[in-house]
């Protein structure tokens, strides 16, 4: 029987999302991509349990993740009767709904039929009544937002979830969706972007966006697919995304220029006494912009690695200003 670290909230960092009552941590676990029947169910469960006692208390998912689409969700409804039935209220559960999930016209996108019957699926894989954040995965140019965000609305209204999200949004999106939902009632809590030092978007206009409408943000691939890690400083080894027919990272995107980039900038993380990865997080939570950082593992100890970013979380201006020099070249 897991009993949890009693002193899993002395070092992780907790920061409160936007105008919200609600804190997460400085860093979330993603499930992804590492929690599917093609990954050992103990493996899966070691994950989990280190993460909650390294006081990561968010597990994020979506319907589709896996692979096969569904099969996170399941993983963790395995894993929280197993392990966290004791712990369900130290946890913040979050899923989304907008990418394909089921064949068919009302298997994708943001109308409030997918969006309502998706949750109901996520909330029996689980095993919960309840999930505390649902996303709108992404917008859906087809629906009036009006009915997206309507939904959402409804998923607070009916008891299946506290709060609501939106990801992959752009900012006049982003902003017309607040209003919508602070019309009905139901204020956005939170926004899910891309964001990292190899994709820097969100600063065109999004981060400024959300401090405005006081909504939170937790970035998703801070660690650019692999990217921003020790595995490529060398080029592609083998057993890498890069290396697969993985579409989310293809190999002729791993150019030379970019590998004599990541040189440099494992060179200032070394000077700060970080791995790539740990710098990379790091770099992202800087100044407290964003509320937290997604981050995920196929084994404890790549966890354990990731969470010692939060012990340098802070960059003077003459390291921030060699990345900005080595990601600009």
């Amino acid at each position: 029987m897991y009993t949890a670290d009693p002193s899993r909230y002395e070092a992780m960092p907790y920061r409160r999302t936007g105008r919200s009552g609600l804190q997460l941590p400085a860093l979330s676990l993603g499930l992804w991509h590492n929690f599917g029947p093609d990954r050992p169910v103990e493996t899966q469960r070691q994950i989990l349990r280190r993460a909650f006692d390294l006081g990561i208390t968010h597990f994020d998912l979506a319907n589709n993740y896996g692979p096969p689409p569904g099969a996170a969700e399941s993983a963790l409804g395995d894993a929280l009767r197993a392990d966290f039935g004791p712990y369900r209220d130290e946890l913040v559960v979050s899923t989304k709904a907008g990418y394909l999930m089921w064949p068919g016209p009302y298997g994708e996108w943001g109308s409030r039929k997918y969006l309502l019957s998706s949750l109901d699926q996520s909330l029996k894989r689980m095993g919960l009544d309840h999930v505390d954040i649902f996303y709108s995965h992404r917008f859906d140019p087809e629906t009036p937002l009006e009915e997206t965000m309507g939904a959402l609305h409804s998923a607070v209204r009916q008891g299946k979830a506290l709060y609501v999200g939106v990801s992959n949004y752009s900012p006049e999106q982003t902003r017309e969706a607040a209003r919508i939902l602070r019309e009905l009632g139901t204020p956005l809590l939170i926004h899910q972007p891309r964001y990292s030092m190899l994709d820097r978007r969100p600063e065109d206009g999004l981060l400024d966006t959300l401090d405005e409408l006081q909504v939170g943000s937790i970035a998703y691939s801070p660690l650019e697919q692999g990217l921003l890690t020790a595995r490529y400083l060398d080029g592609i080894p083998e057993g890498s995304r890069a290396a697969s027919d993985s579409p989310f990272l293809q190999a002729d995107e791993v150019t030379e220029d970019l590998v004599r980039r990541l040189r440099a900038l494992d060179d200032i993380a070394r000077s700060r006494g970080q791995s790539l990865a740990q710098m990379a997080l790091a770099w992202v939570l800087r100044g407290g912009r964003v509320t937290s950082a997604l981050v995920g593992a196929s084994s404890p100890r790549q966890l354990e690695d990731s969470v010692a970013a939060i012990r340098a979380l802070d960059f003077d201006a003459e390291e921030l200003a060699r990345i900005d020099t080595v990601i600009k070249r």
